[in-house]
């Protein structure tokens, strides 16, 4: 990292609460103009991250915060840094008057809040609810006002504690393509904390997933979500489903996501199934759990608990009853590479799949 990188960043950050460490991050630095997610589950130090780099923690804590490459002090900070919480705090008034506090608050003229923050209530879309009472919005559109009022100040910095958490998938969705697209060729350096990779992969150039109070990985997005690089975060990226060298027959434990599975309703020792033996699993259904437009199946096996997503919902779909014996058959797969992190990431192909459309083939396939 550049000693006079734009951005906002920390070297040997680690925090305390009495004896036992919250969070160790060695090195981190998110480049002005960019978008950095940080994804863990719940517990990890996300929150704790976002508050140290924020000189608000009121634990104890070592290291250096810097600001554009050079150490931060807390006023440079809060000048530079706006926050975006998980729930919004609307001020009484009208929408319009929510947006320009930001700037109010900093010494800007009524009338020059109105004119900056104008183009960010167009970004936003919240052109037709300026004159509403803030305090009768639903928490989608108050989320909303709290992320314009936040970019219209242009900051430097912001940060966004799990902003999204609280919506439903649709507005949500809609929230983030917004603001991806009001944030591009701006020069604030974004920090989103979350325990959701959709919404990391829908705003975040870059993710690090935090485990532990330590950054497990850290990279491009895409890459991160599709490369696990053990079963810490395999399992926080979805890939619930772990399948041991010892199952496969290869020398790395493969892992697959639910919607990668197929689940068989009854083994057969037929030839059509015997064809494909060496991608399947046999077990005892253990679980459904209706989830819509699928039906999510636990399967008991010798490597442990599967989940297969099922089409269709479990009341109109036709499986057997729990207890049943039923084969749970992998038609992609991720190896865990853990010694050499250079080596590629393989995928293994389904039945029907062509060689090489999702990478390279897997030596030995389940």
């Amino acid at each position: 990292m550049s000693g006079l990188s734009a951005g906002i960043g920390c070297r040997g950050l680690r925090v305390h609460a009495g004896r036992r460490e919250l969070l160790s991050v060695p090195e981190l630095h998110v480049a002005a103009g960019s978008t950095l997610a940080v994804l863990g589950p719940n517990g990890a130090g996300k929150s704790t991250l976002l508050r140290a780099l924020g000189l608000l923690s009121s634990h104890r804590v070592s290291g250096e915060i810097l600001l554009d490459g050079r150490p931060a002090t807390r006023s440079l900070l809060r000048d530079a840094i706006v926050a975006v919480l998980q729930r919004p705090i609307m001020r009484r008034g009208t929408v319009a008057a929510n947006v320009i506090s930001g700037l109010r608050f900093r010494g800007v003229s009524r009338r020059e809040a109105r004119i900056r923050a104008w183009p960010w209530i167009e970004a936003l879309g919240l052109g037709p609810l300026v004159g509403r009472d803030a305090r009768s919005l639903s928490i989608g559109e108050a989320q909303r006002v709290s992320i314009t009022r936040a970019l219209a100040v242009g900051p430097r910095v912001l940060l966004l504690d799990e902003p999204f958490s609280g919506l439903d998938s649709t507005t949500r969705a809609d929230l983030l393509a917004d603001l991806r697209a009001a944030l591009t060729g701006q020069p604030t350096a974004t920090i989103l904390v979350t325990h959701d990779r959709h919404e990391a992969l829908a705003l975040a150039e870059d993710t690090a997933l935090l485990i532990d109070g330590r950054i497990r990985q850290h990279g491009p997005t895409a890459e991160v979500l599709d490369r696990p690089g053990d079963a810490d975060t395999a399992r926080l990226l979805g890939y619930t489903n772990l399948l041991p060298p010892a199952l496969t027959g290869g020398t790395h434990t493969l892992v697959a996501r639910p919607e990668h599975t197929q689940l068989v309703l009854a083994p057969s020792d037929g030839p059509a199934d015997q064809a494909h033996d060496v991608r399947s699993v046999t077990g005892t259904l253990r679980r459904t759990v209706a989830l819509g437009v699928a039906t999510r199946v636990d399967v008991d096996t010798s490597a442990g608990s599967l989940t297969c997503l099922h089409p269709g919902d479990v009341l109109a779909t036709e499986l057997p009853p729990i207890g049943s014996d039923v084969r749970v058959r992998i038609r992609q797969a991720r190896s865990l590479i853990t010694a050499d992190r250079d080596e590629p990431t393989e995928t293994l192909p389904g039945p029907g799949d062509r060689q090489g459309t999702r990478g390279p083939a897997f030596d030995s396939e389940l």
